[in-house]
């Protein structure tokens, strides 16, 4: 079986399964693994040991959906690198418009 654990996880799927059937206090689970209390708190409320996702579930984005067509065939039809496509984005469409180098989408701050 591969598992693939977050980084920055402090648990494996093992002590999360042992902090869920477990019928210590949170205290004395908390003291086990080294982790806080919130740690412990979180995994009894899920129903599974995997890490979640760290994605956004939605993106935060206030442009319209007009103003998101506009953005998309732009960037189709110019070609520009990203910084130029923000500029032209904030002169024409909105000044506040921001824009992630991690996932290349613009969204007004």
């Amino acid at each position: 079986m591969n598992i693939h654990r977050h980084a920055n996880a402090t648990t494996t799927p093992k002590t999360r399964r042992y902090i869920q059937v477990s019928h210590q206090s949170v205290t004395q689970l908390a003291d086990e693994p080294g982790v806080s209390g919130e740690t412990i708190r979180r995994w009894q409320r899920r129903d599974t040991v995997a890490d979640g996702s760290h994605t956004p579930h939605r993106l935060q984005t206030t442009l319209t959906p007009a103003q998101e067509v506009v953005v998309v065939e732009r960037r189709k039809t110019l070609l520009l690198p990203l910084d130029d496509r923000l500029a032209v984005t904030r002169e024409f469409l909105h000044p506040k418009v921001s824009c992630s180098r991690r996932t290349a989408v613009c969204s007004i701050v």
